[in-house]
């Protein structure tokens, strides 16, 4: 007919080696969450759509919508964490406190292509309910560097700011909101002439101006904390840095301390995060492909207050990450095959029980329903990179 169909932007199929590499990495991030207290979670792919706008967290814009039979507004899953949060309010509202939870989903999100982003993707995350401290973000970041270490990703970045640190250092300075969305506005995009200039306009100090510019600038580890407390005297500010240094410490307990970078210009882009905010980089993809945070106000939305922290993965991102960086792909291709003479009495059923021998022992065996001649056997196996060929004739076995 000549048309063709074609999948909606920001949507892909997904070939079998990469749908079996993928796969695999889920299994070992279930794994590897088991193995470190957290149950797996299942949220509905349909929410309301007021769990994400009524309570500010996403912007509705972003937002894939639809309606039920009643008119009812309702949402396709943006994101783990707020589900999770309505989760540990209602369904699991009776079990005491910390909960740890984990989830493997698939999200949707208008709007979010490019750079190897996609509209739908899949995530994996860890929500840690009712534990504050820095022992307690430690361990989501330790076990968020974990599983990119388990899905392959060695070449890792972990990028840790607080969200209050910025807030105190206007304290300090006397800046007004207004001025204060610009900075933080110019700091993400790390804009150092806008900084610059705001600084100016307000008439700030030399070194108060310094200050600022080093907001974008500055990364390292006990380095950069201590290059801030020497010029910070705002109470939460100095207590932030202090914070900061504390989770540095349990961090190199865990051994990562080579995967960590301090980065006090850190901002979160979703409006939930009250505290510790952290992104992870790999290269060869333009977007952080770990997200986290402290998020201590999110579960009290539902009913139920419970400080929080967890992080989400991006897996599609991660396996696009590793896809670009040469990482070598499984081939899905069955062992072997079984075919079978259909002129020798009885070939077809000694076919179908080697087969099932051979599966029973972990042998991934395609059995040929077809009767196809031993040479049209070989020939499939060849296109289809299977090295082992069975054909059942008059003469029994041969390979």
């Amino acid at each position: 007919m000549g048309e063709k169909f074609y999948t909606p932007d920001g949507f892909n199929d997904m070939l079998p080696s990469v749908c079996t590499f993928q796969k695999d990495c889920e299994g070992k991030l279930r794994e590897l969450f088991a193995l470190n207290g957290y149950k797996e979670i299942m949220t509905p792919g349909i929410e309301y759509c007021d769990i994400y706008t009524s309570t500010g967290f996403v912007a509705e814009e972003e937002i894939y919508k639809l309606t039920d039979q009643k008119g009812r507004l309702l949402a396709i899953r943006y994101d783990g964490t707020v589900p999770a949060a309505r989760f540990a309010a209602t369904s699991y509202k009776d079990y005491e406190l910390p909960v740890r939870l984990s989830y493997i989903e698939n999200m949707y999100r208008f709007n979010q292509m490019g750079g190897g982003k996609q509209s739908g993707f899949t995530q994996a995350g860890v929500e840690l309910l009712g534990a504050k401290g820095p022992a307690a973000d430690a361990e989501v970041i330790a076990l968020a560097i974990a599983s990119a270490r388990e899905m392959g990703i060695e070449d890792l970045q972990i990028s840790i700011g607080q969200v209050m640190f910025i807030e105190g250092l206007a304290r300090q300075m006397n800046i007004g909101r207004e001025d204060l969305a610009v900075i933080r506005e110019a700091v993400e995009a790390k804009d150092s002439v806008t900084i610059d200039k705001t600084a100016d306009r307000l008439g700030l100090a030399d070194e108060d101006r310094k200050t600022l510019l080093m907001l974008p600038e500055c990364q390292g580890q006990y380095d950069v904390i201590d290059s801030f407390m020497e010029r910070v005297t705002d109470g939460t500010a100095r207590e932030v840095l202090q914070y900061l240094k504390e989770v540095l410490d349990c961090l190199d307990e865990y051994g990562v301390l080579k995967y960590i970078t301090v980065d006090p210009g850190l901002i979160g882009s979703i409006d939930y995060y009250t505290g510790i905010i952290f992104k992870g980089y790999t290269y060869e993809v333009g977007f952080p492909i770990i997200s986290g945070g402290r998020y201590d106000n999110v579960v009290g939305k539902f009913g139920r207050e419970a400080a929080a922290v967890g992080f989400s993965l991006s897996i599609t991102l991660a396996v696009t990450a590793l896809i670009r960086q040469d990482a070598v792909m499984p081939d899905p291709a069955p062992d072997a095959v079984i075919g079978f003479d259909s002129n020798v009495k009885g070939a077809r059923a000694s076919a179908i029980a080697l087969a099932q021998t051979m599966r029973a022992d972990g042998t991934r065996v395609v059995f040929d329903p077809t009767a196809m001649s031993e040479e049209e056997l070989e020939a499939y196996a060849d296109r289809e990179g299977i090295d082992a060929v069975f054909y059942i004739n008059e003469g029994g076995q041969e390979q």
